[in-house]
């Protein structure tokens, strides 16, 4: 049976939950996640895991986490255990290369990935995304600058956008970010 580690704790964004394995990060939950959270994933991905609270086992990955959240940190240095099917994968790699204060368009990474078509499927991976922050899916927005859909709600998409300088700070009276 798979043990993994699981810690709670308070960020400049709310409070997360971040899910280790041996080899790395596994599951990252964001406040007022949508979704399946953590109950789904582990069904789909560690159905017969024992979670055990080891803060420990998770210090480098909070920390690197909690300097991100604070706007201290650029780049993660962490192993992952990314659970995810083949596209999902590529996906995801397209996703991380996506430098900190910069978006893509969920129709850019399609192309990328040579399925021009798979906007939708693109989305959906974008959405099952286990590891956000790390995995900045909040980075990838609709082709005419909308946010649309993250997992942690479009107001967390908007403020980490912000954070990163990627788009301008929003005015009362706008509705776009854009």
């Amino acid at each position: 049976m798979e043990t993994l580690s699981i810690s709670r704790f308070e960020s400049p964004i709310g409070p997360l939950r971040v899910v280790s394995s041996e080899k790395g990060l596994a599951f990252l939950e964001l406040p007022h996640q949508n979704g399946r959270g953590l109950a789904g994933w582990m069904k789909s991905h560690a159905p017969d895991a024992k979670l055990l609270d080891r803060r420990a086992s998770n210090d480098a990955v909070i920390d690197q986490i909690l300097e991100y959240t604070e706007a201290r940190r650029r780049v993660f240095e962490i192993d992952l255990d990314l659970r995810a099917t083949p596209f999902q994968r590529a996906v995801y790699a397209l996703v991380a290369k996506i430098p900190y204060g910069q978006t893509l368009a969920y129709c850019d990474i399609a192309e990328a990935l040579g399925q021009p078509k798979a906007v939708r499927a693109v989305g959906a991976a974008n959405g099952a995304n286990p590891i956000p922050l790390v995995i900045p899916c909040h980075r990838v927005i609709a082709r005419g600058g909308a946010l649309q859909g993250y997992a942690g709600g479009l107001e967390l998409k908007a403020r980490l956008l912000v954070m990163e300088g990627a788009v301008p700070v929003r005015e009362p009276a706008q509705e776009r970010l854009f």
